[in-house]
Formats: C-alpha cells, sequence, structure tokens
C-alpha cells in the first residue's frame, strides 16, 4: 500500500491493555469550528488566518536538527509539538511535514561506528590510540533508513504527552505521479484526519532517486517531489489545506539576502514581486533554499492554500511562533494573491521619515502657515466632518458594543470644531521658534563653540480609540515640532477620522509634505505596529486604561509616552469654602466624566461629616445624577450606604465617583500616593499653609489647588494642543504640547580642532565659558 502507516504504540495504560489507539472521531459538532470553507482561494488577510481549520506546519532541517547536524534540537521541537498539540485540541487538523531522519540517523551510525572503532582498537592498539579514531563519511540515504524509527518514536512520546495519536506516512516523488497511489493517500489522510489523528510526513529518504533535473512548479497538477519544501506544497494543494506554515533558520524572505546591507524582512509577498528578491545561500543542512521555500509556496498560493514562512529556530519566538501566526500575528512572511490598493504601515513609516525631515526643515513661519491652514479647514468644512461623525454615531450606536462614554469621546460639534481651530491657531503663533532654538551655547576652547539645539524626534506613532478629534490636535503638534507622523484610529470613527486625514493632508501640501502624516488604514493590529522598532521612535497611545496598558506591554525597543490610568483625587478639606468645593467637585465630576482629568475619587475630611457642606455636596452629585460608592471608611460612618467601592483604583469615566473619609491633609496624601495614577489631584481649602504643603507633598504631574481637576489639558495650559497627558519622570510630564516632541543635538564647530591640541603636550586649554542665548535665538 502507498502509505507507510505506523499509528502510536506509546499510549496510556488504559488504552494499551485493549490495544485500541484513543482516536476519538472527530465530527463537526465537536470540533470548536464551523464547516471548512470551500477551498480554491486563499485568505486575503492575515486576520483571516484565524478561521484555517486544516494546517500543515513544515519543518525544515534547520528547525529540527541541532547545530552540530547529529541529533535533534530536543527543546525546539518539544515546543513545536505543543503547539501543534495545542492547535489540534482546539479543533483543527493538524499535520506535519518534517525533517530530521538523516540527522537522528547520522548521530546514531556515528554513535554505532565510534563503539565499533573503540573495541578493535582496545584489542589490537590499545587505549592510548582512541583519539586517533575518525569517522568516514556517511552516506545520507543509510542515515535516513537508522534514523526513520527514531525520529518517530520521538514524536510520538512528545505528542503521547497531549493525549494526541500520531500516524507516519513516508512518500517519494514517483507515488505522486500513480493515480491509484495518490487516491489512497488521499483515503488515508483524510480517515486519519477523522480520528483526531497527526499525520507526520516525510519522504522515504533511504530510497528516494535524485531529483528530475527541470520538472520542477510545471503548474498546479505537476510539482516535482526533491525536498520537503515540495512535498508540503503538493500535500497541502492535495488535501486542500488552509494554511501552510514552513518553519525555516531565518526570519521570513528578506528583498536581499538576510544579513547584506539594506535586507529588509518582507512582510507580504505577491506573486508579481519574485523578479525583485534576489536570494543567497541555503541553509546549513537540508537540499532547499529559500529560492525553493518560495517557489513551492507560490504553487501552493496557486492551489488555493494560504503559506507563511516564519523562523523556527528563534529561541525568542519558537514558543508560540506557530499559534502567532494562526491568530494573525505579523510573524515571518505572509504569502497573499491579494495586494492593496495603498502602500504598506512599513512603506507609509518610510515616506512620513523622509517627508518628515523636509517639514522639519521648513522654516517657523511655513510650519505655522500649514497649522492655520488646517484651522481654517476644520471651520470650512464643518459640515463634511460632521456628516462623517454622524455616520461613525450611528454605527457605534447600532452596534451595541461600545459604552457611553466611549460614544460621548466619539461625537463632534460645531463647538468642538470651533475650540479646535482656535487652539491649532493659538499652537501655530506660539511655535515659530520650537525647532532649532538654541538652548546653551558654550565656548569650548578658542574657536571651538558647542551648541545645544532643539530637534524633531523622528517619527511618531499615535493610536488612539474613538476621539476623532485627536487627529488635528496631534498632527498639528507633529507639523509645529517638525516630526513624521504616524496614526492609528479606532474602527469606530473610520468616516471621521478619513475625512480630518484629507484635510490634514490638504494643508500639509501647500509646502509639499502631504507625506509627512500618515494614516494607517490596512488591517495592522496594534501589537504588530509595536514592533516596528526600527521605523518608529515613539509610540503615544490615547485611549482606554486597557488600551495603554496593553501598549506598553507590546512595545519592544519603542518608548511609550503616556498613561495607564487617569485616577484623579478632590481633597475636601476642614477649611474649605463651601461654594468653591460645590463648585470644583461639579465641574472635576460632570463637566465630561469620560475625560482621563475628570474626578473618580472624592477625599473628604472627616470633621465635614454630618455638616452643611457635606450635604449639599452630597445633594449636588445626586442632582447630577452621579452614582456614588462607598470606600471603606466612609461606609463604616453609614447605617445605610451606596455600594462599597471594589477598588479604590477604579477609573469609572462615567458618571460614578468613590467618596472616602480622611483624618487630614496627609492622610489625604498619603490615600492619593497609595490608590492614585499621578495624573491630577486637587485640594479645596482656604488654609494657604495646607494647600502649599499638598501641593508640595503630591506627587502628581498635575497638582491644583481651589480648581477644577479638569484644567489638566494642554489648551487650557496655553500649549495650544496636546499630545495626551504623561505620568512618566522622564522626558515629558503632564500635559505633552510642542515641548515634549522635541529632543536635543549638539552642533560643535572648530577650525580643526583635536584631542591632542588639549593633552597635558599640547597647545590649547578648555575655557568652558558660557556664551549668553538671546530669546527666541536659533541655529
Amino acid at each position: 500500500m502507498f502509505a507507510r502507516l505506523a499509528l502510536s504504540s506509546r499510549l496510556p495504560s488504559r488504552i494499551r491493555q485493549s490495544n485500541v489507539c484513543p482516536v476519538p472521531i472527530r465530527t463537526f459538532s465537536q470540533a470548536k469550528f464551523s464547516l471548512p470553507r470551500p477551498h480554491g482561494k486563499s485568505f486575503a488577510h492575515r486576520s483571516e488566518l484565524k478561521q484555517a481549520k486544516r494546517i500543515v506546519v513544515k519543518l525544515g532541517s534547520a528547525v529540527v536538527t541541532r547545530g552540530d547536524e547529529c541529533g535533534l534540537a530536543l527543546g525546539r521541537l518539544a515546543s513545536i509539538v505543543e503547539q501543534v498539540a495545542m492547535l489540534q485540541n482546539q479543533g483543527r487538523e493538524m499535520m506535519i511535514v518534517t525533517s530530521g531522519a538523516v540527522a537522528f540517523g547520522k548521530q546514531r551510525l556515528r554513535h554505532e561506528i565510534l563503539l565499533s572503532q573503540s573495541v578493535r582498537q582496545a584489542l589490537h592498539s590499545g587505549q592510548n590510540q582512541l583519539k586517533d579514531m575518525s569517522i568516514p563519511v556517511l552516506e545520507a540515504r543509510a542515515c535516513a533508513a537508522a534514523g526513520q524509527s527514531g525520529l518517530m518514536a520521538l514524536y510520538e512520546a512528545m505528542f503521547t504527552q497531549y493525549s494526541i495519536c500520531t500516524a507516519q506516512i513516508l512518500v517519494t516523488n514517483l507515488d505522486f505521479h500513480d493515480e491509484q497511489k495518490r487516491r489512497n493517500l488521499n483515503s488515508t489522510l483524510h480517515e486519519l484526519l477523522r480520528m483526531n489523528i497527526v499525520p507526520i510526513i516525510n519522504t522515504n529518504d533511504a530510497v528516494v532517486p535524485p531529483p528530475v533535473p527541470n520538472s520542477d512548479l510545471q503548474g498546479v497538477n505537476v510539482i516535482s517531489i526533491k525536498d520537503n519544501d515540495s512535498l508540503a506544497a503538493r500535500l497541502a494543494v492535495e488535501m486542500k489545506v488552509d494554511l501552510l506554515v514552513a518553519l525555516s533558520d531565518v526570519q521570513g524572505l528578506y528583498d536581499s539576502p538576510p544579513g547584506t546591507d539594506d535586507a529588509k524582512l518582507i512582510d507580504i509577498f505577491y506573486p508579481g514581486d519574485q523578479q525583485s528578491i534576489t536570494y543567497g545561500t541555503k541553509s546549513r543542512v537540508g537540499i532547499g533554499g529559500m529560492e525553493a521555500k518560495v517557489k513551492a509556496a507560490l504553487w501552493a498560493l496557486q492551489g488555493g492554500t494560504s503559506v507563511v514562512i516564519a523562523n523556527g529556530t528563534d529561541p525568542k519566538v519558537t514558543g508560540h511562533v506557530i499559534t502567532d501566526i494562526v491568530e494573525g500575528k505579523k510573524v515571518g512572511t505572509f504569502f497573499s494573491e491579494v495586494k492593496p490598493a495603498g502602500p504598506t504601515v512599513e512603506q507609509q513609516t518610510e515616506m512620513a521619515r523622509h517627508a518628515g525631515r523636509t517639514l522639519a526643515s521648513l522654516h517657523p513661519d511655513q510650519r505655522g502657515e500649514i497649522i492655520c491652514c488646517l484651522a481654517e479647514l476644520l471651520t470650512e468644512k464643518k459640515d463634511e466632518i460632521l456628516s462623517a461623525n454622524k455616520k461613525d454615531m450611528e454605527i457605534a450606536t447600532a452596534s451595541g458594543r461600545f459604552s457611553q462614554p466611549l460614544i460621548n469621546r466619539l461625537s463632534l460639534s460645531t463647538s468642538k470644531l470651533n475650540s479646535l481651530a482656535i487652539g491649532l491657531r493659538q499652537l501655530a503663533a506660539s511655535s515659530r521658534d520650537s525647532v532649532g532654538r538654541v538652548l546653551r551655547r558654550t565656548r569650548v576652547a578658542n574657536n571651538l563653540e558647542l551648541e545645544q539645539i532643539t530637534v524633531p524626534i523622528g517619527v511618531l506613532l499615535v493610536i488612539f480609540e474613538s476621539r476623532p478629534d485627536c487627529l488635528p490636535q496631534v498632527s498639528a503638534l507633529a507639523i509645529a515640532s517638525g516630526n513624521a507622523l504616524l496614526l492609528k484610529g479606532g474602527k469606530e470613527a473610520s468616516y471621521t477620522n478619513k475625512i480630518l486625514h484629507q484635510l490634514t493632508q490638504e494643508a500639509l501640501s501647500i509646502h509639499g509634505v502631504a507625506d509627512a502624516i500618515q494614516l494607517v488604514s490596512t488591517r495592522e493590529e496594534v501589537e504588530d505596529l509595536c514592533r516596528l522598532d526600527k521605523l518608529i521612535d515613539l509610540i503615544i497611545p490615547r485611549g482606554s486604561s486597557q488600551l495603554v496598558r496593553d501598549i506598553q506591554r507590546a512595545a519592544k525597543g519603542i518608548p511609550v509616552l503616556g498613561h495607564s490610568e487617569g485616577v484623579c483625587h478632590v481633597y475636601i478639606d476642614s477649611e474649605a469654602s463651601i461654594d468653591k468645593a460645590i463648585d470644583c467637585v461639579k465641574d472635576s465630576k460632570c463637566d465630561y466624566p469620560a475625560a482621563c482629568n475628570a474626578m473618580e475619587t472624592l477625599l473628604i475630611h472627616r470633621d465635614l461629616l454630618r455638616t452643611p457642606v457635606f450635604d449639599q455636596i452630597i445633594d449636588m452629585l445626586r442632582a447630577e445624577h452621579v452614582k456614588i460608592h462607598a470606600g471603606p471608611r466612609f461606609a463604616s460612618y453609614l447605617t445605610f450606604s451606596p455600594s462599597e467601592v471594589k477598588s479604590l483604583r477604579t477609573e469609572y469615566g462615567d458618571l460614578e465617583c468613590c467618596i472616602e473619609v480622611v483624618d487630614s491633609m496627609q492622610d489625604a496624601v498619603d490615600h492619593i500616593h497609595k490608590y492614585g495614577s499621578s495624573h491630577t489631584d486637587v485640594i479645596i481649602t482656604e488654609n494657604e499653609e495646607t494647600a502649599e504643603q499638598f501641593l508640595q507633598q503630591v506627587d502628581s504631574a498635575c497638582v491644583f489647588w481651589n480648581a477644577s481637576s479638569r484644567f489638566a489639558d494642554g489648551y487650557r495650559f496655553g500649549l495650544g494642543a496636546e499630545v495626551g497627558i504623561s505620568t512618566a519622570r522622564i522626558h515629558a510630564r503632564g500635559p505633552v504640547g510642542l515641548e515634549g516632541l522635541l529632543t536635543t543635538k549638539w552642533v560643535l564647530r572648530g577650525e580643526g580642532h583635536t584631542v591632542a591640541d588639549f593633552s597635558e603636550q599640547g597647545s590649547m586649554k578648555y575655557l568652558h565659558e558660557n556664551i549668553p542665548v538671546p530669546q527666541g535665538s536659533l541655529a
């Protein structure tokens, strides 16, 4: 029979006793996936890979074997088996095409030869000549014959740990040319998959003939099985597989050989792009190479199977590379027949960086003109903007997936657009001496002067949820600071973001830098964007605390500017003015409860309980329909208390707040340090000494006296606009405006000076004299 089939014999004892392999028959009602999709068309986008039901995992020789090519990489193989088992137990149909028999057999035969030689030499020459033993060159077919059984036994033992059976199938190229054998293979594999068994397939290297020259890739129905790449592709098409994952020892497909200058990893590869690729040498083991992998992948793609080529040897990703691919994450190179109309996100970033450098070189007045033009467009095109926003609002409301605070953040109005325009004009007027401003000038020595000047950071990535008004604000700040900008907005605001971005590019085009600000409209996951550490210099998240935390975790090598939570406090001191207390609490909580600078916890001095001040504050909150949660101490004073708070670190983002009782100003400070988020905290008191102590002791980005927490805003601070509020302690803190988007560089002007001139034997001495810098001086 065509299929050389070996079912797992290392089974749990209760199974072995009955001599039956635990093979639960798979039915679609038992699986976690719907019926397979109609085959014949591959997935167009990575995000669709989650739908893949039937998957082939191809393990290249470099993945399976050790660095010395003798034996298997057991730890790496175990992690791959774990991932395959996980996907199999989810209800998917998994198959493995594996190399490794030659390496396993080579290890085994080397051991036998060394053992045999050592015995003979011990008998004839004595122990002192053992070190001179040499090992003859081992023939690959013999190694394969010796290694097949051991390789399969290893797979059986590993998969048994997950209660999964395996079956071995060996094939040769000639088997595929016999129609009856092809039908037998197809029938065998389908039966194994139906019984929830993982087939493990390999070329029968013990008898395989050399590949037929020039017979490879002659169309959809013909492919020469000369290596496991072509075998995996042929098998994928024969079995109508949804996804082929080909693991190798490189990250994926590069536009030129990996390791060469300017070699770039290709995220998505299209059939028409093969002419632009320069291939390098093949890996240290195996008989294929990247060119063979690409040909096999394109052949499988033509047959309706999606393909991803990725690295299976990198210890940082091996433990989750397969599951990441199936989840649609940006791993390796994805082969797709559908080429998007626009540029990739990598290309967008390169375009933005190039245009951003031109933007930074413009005269400050020219950058100001762009911002003023954008401000004018916001008012001139308000009807188009509000129409797009209405469409987003209707879709978001109808979906039922968004909370009311998010819906509120999504909404735009004429007054909001007017406020935006005013803020942008204010920014344009105040930013004329931002980029290139001289901060410090030093005479290091005679005719050797040093300057520290402000420069743009580079490429910014701003990820924001709902709030489309964020787009023109952040864009204006990027323009003023000369930074390139990549924007990723939520799908819930797609229509509004699109029109606002078009207006931004229209304003940029007056000085020929329209590409400096890009809106990511492809299906890029936020986590994938956070991995572009070689393209992006700073990430600024604008949205929920969960979004910020996710981005902080996902960002690898890219600094993140922002805050994860806005747990803001208002403390009512025992010497507070009742009118100021009521006004500030009402504004802090009720003006815009979804904002990050809204009050979430109200701290009240113990002496105010059961006083008119306390009663009037409670009456005001009830009149404003604010739901009150009692802190532990506050609840202990009440016979019938509101619902006790679950956590004193809660950011409600709605008409809800926590009330807690404290004994003193110092007690309030301690509470804020323990439960706050270092965002914005307020004291209401008429005692100046108490207020000053509070202002000095509270370690938050913004600390106010007798003022609403809602003042923590770049526009209200006179910054014109802000990219967000940072609770970090380095670079920028509080509302981050123009200054927070600049860094510095040092410029030294000399006349052939050398360090040797300042040595003990040199003729020059350091002066290090500070030179006064006139205000607004530009380099």
